[in-house]
């Protein structure tokens, strides 16, 4: 699995995948696992570039993540140029079993010297723990210089910048067909209720049992429901607000509070609407059984025409299926309840070093850096939030669109709020609700109460 939110999901779900990437410092050596060094094999570096990170004899930085298989192979080509002007050998573990394994090594006394964490939450933990060390010097300087203060918040703990944000992606959005939007005359909505008159309109225009305005799947393995609360999440922030969504999300108002019953009735005027989902699949209740990624697939076989996802739902698609404003498929930001806001739910990946050894911390300071979110956004399926990242080196119309949104110094950028609930809410009870919620047997306020009742 190769998304933020599928890797976290298969960590539940699949076994154990164990990658050992190790670069060393020799220009063409090979990469542990067979894969070769990025950047071309690293010789063509110009390492004046890297100077400023210093020069190490031999030093190996160990890194650990859920990241694996082909990304686990892009990440590795990111550092070659690095890893060869500098010295530093990183040794890279990807594992979708990460969140448990990083317990069992730093109770060990085996703690890699970076990781790179999915879920704010189980950063903050091990760096409430006292398992982590705050990012200085270079490191530091490079995070403060290159990201936003939305971004960086995310990996700040009481006032201590112990996490990096390195990628992400952008969750509020709707993807669409551009040639059938054309052929009917339809046009982006700007705002809420404009998407909602355009689904009407849908629905009038071509609603059968086969055809519907909306296509909706929430099943993903041991993760089912996972897409339900990430549109529950965006509705919260059009309609409370961010500032209620923080609250909600650190428990400091009632999990069922009325503002957030309030906002899963707004998905469920879309969702749970007969006239308005899942036509070629069946009634609104057989969401909660359809695989996530398969029911956006109908807007493709022209069953629907509206299927909220995130950025990483490219990955996706059927090889051969082309994505962009004049493609088979592309994406519209999900609208705001009015044009001028700009709303934003994002998820992410954060690095935060275990140590502050001189070559950990010199090795997050290149992370932290513009020069490795182009050279890993240049290699592909990526985009990175920041500052210095160039559009022009995203490998797609929807990543290039993605960091616009990220960059949009007027976007109200909040992330995934289940990935900073406590476990057994954000990954438990939460997902448990919104599925019984979706089946139809509870309503929105007593799906809620049940998670309040789950709470920690």
């Amino acid at each position: 699995m190769t998304t933020l939110r599928m890797r976290r999901a298969g960590a539940g779900i699949a076994g154990a995948l164990v990658m050992g990437l190790a670069l060393t410092g020799c220009a063409g050596d090979d990469l542990g696992g067979g894969s070769s060094g990025g950047g071309g094999d690293g010789g063509d570096a110009d390492c004046a570039d890297f100077e400023q990170y210093g020069t190490f004899e031999g030093d190996t930085v160990a890194i650990s993540s859920t990241i694996e298989g082909v990304e686990g192979e892009q990440l590795a080509e990111s550092w070659a140029d690095f890893t060869n002007c500098t010295g530093i050998n990183i040794e890279h573990n990807g594992t979708n079993e990460f969140e448990s394994q990083i317990f069992v090594q730093v109770e060990g006394g085996n703690a890699p010297d970076l990781a790179i964490f999915p879920q704010p939450g189980l950063l903050a933990r091990m760096a409430e723990g006292g398992h982590l060390a705050a990012a200085t010097g270079d490191a530091l300087e490079a995070a403060e210089a290159n990201y936003s203060e939305d971004w960086l918040s995310y990996g700040n703990v009481d006032g201590t910048q112990y996490g990096v944000p390195i990628q992400g992606s952008a969750k509020s959005f709707v993807w669409y067909s551009p040639s059938v939007f054309e052929e009917n005359g339809y046009e982006i909505p700007t705002t809420w209720d404009e998407m909602m008159e355009l689904t009407d309109q849908i629905s009038a225009d071509h609603g059968s049992d086969s055809v519907k305005p909306w296509c909706y799947g929430i099943e993903s393995g041991g993760a089912t429901g996972w897409p339900a609360t990430d549109f529950m999440e965006d509705a919260v922030l059009r309609e409370a607000g961010p500032d209620v969504y923080d609250q909600w999300v650190n428990h400091e108002i009632p999990f069922d509070d009325p503002q957030i019953v309030a906002s899963l009735e707004r998905v469920g005027d879309i969702v749970q609407n007969e006239d308005y989902v899942n036509g070629g699949i069946g009634d609104a209740r057989s969401a909660a059984t359809t695989p996530w990624a398969d029911a956006g697939f109908q807007v493709l076989e022209d069953n629907c025409f509206l299927f909220r996802a995130a950025s990483f739902w490219e990955a996706q698609l059927p090889e051969g299926t082309e994505v962009g404003p004049d493609g088979d498929i592309f994406a519209f930001y999900l609208p705001a309840d009015t044009a001028d806001e700009k709303p934003l739910l994002i998820a992410g990946d954060y690095m935060a070093a275990f140590n502050d050894d001189e070559a950990t911390q010199a090795t997050l300071a290149y992370f932290a850096s513009p020069e490795w979110a182009n050279t890993r956004m240049s290699i592909g399926g990526m985009v990175s939030p920041n500052d210095g990242a160039d559009p022009a080196n995203a490998s797609s119309d929807v990543l290039r669109l993605t960091i616009d949104l990220m960059q949009d110094e007027d976007a109200l950028v909040r992330f995934d709020g289940s990935d900073m609930m406590p476990s057994e809410v954000g990954a438990g009870s939460f997902w448990s609700a919104l599925t019984n919620w979706t089946d139809g047997q509870v309503d929105a306020e007593k799906a809620l109460a049940s998670v309040e009742n789950s709470w920690p």
